[in-house]
């Protein structure tokens, strides 16, 4: 369960408190505040990240993966969280590094986390969402096989700004998963 393979290469592992200066760089730019519960300003600040990372996954309900590459070096992170073994369930999150974006990062971390929830976890559903004015994280998702389910009006809040949020799911049964 601790680490994952993608066929493009990639290798997801958990994070680890020796990823605490490529968790500060990634959270740097200005957008990826919206990617993180609490701030991410300084090292201190990547390690309660990773510590928060490996709780989840210890507790159970939650689990997220640095998706690196040959290097070594965390290119992004996916995740499945708000694990529902009742309804089997869960909903995925995913971002890159500015250096990354563009290489299939997202999509191939996003392919082998889902078959890791439809498998090990045996979930029946996933969800991810992202706003409608985010055209990257849309093509990720379709990439990675979700569907679009609809538009969940003025769902998320940055500031003053309401933003309209676009619904996708993957079901355990969906012909993408036998490709």
């Amino acid at each position: 369960m601790d680490e994952l393979t993608a066929p493009e290469g990639f290798l997801l592992r958990p994070w680890l408190p020796a990823d605490a200066s490529a968790v500060l760089r990634a959270f740097a730019p200005a957008d990826m505040d919206r990617q993180s519960d609490r701030p991410v300003a300084d090292r201190a600040d990547a390690l309660a990240w990773i510590g928060d990372r490996t709780r989840e996954r210890g507790a159970r309900t939650g689990y997220t993966w640095a998706v690196v590459g040959e290097e070594g070096d965390p290119l992004g992170c996916v995740a499945v969280d708000a694990v529902n073994l009742i309804h089997e369930t869960g909903w995925i999150s995913y971002w890159t590094t500015e250096a990354a974006r563009g290489r299939g990062v997202a999509p191939a971390g996003v392919r082998a986390v889902a078959r890791w929830a439809f498998g090990e976890l045996g979930l029946h559903r996933l969800e991810l969402g992202h706003r409608t004015d985010n055209t990257a994280s849309c093509r990720v998702a379709v990439r990675s096989g979700f569907a679009s389910e609809g538009i969940e009006r003025g769902r998320l809040r940055y500031g003053d700004a309401r933003y309209d949020v676009e619904r996708h799911a993957r079901l355990a049964d969906d012909d993408v998963n036998f490709d």
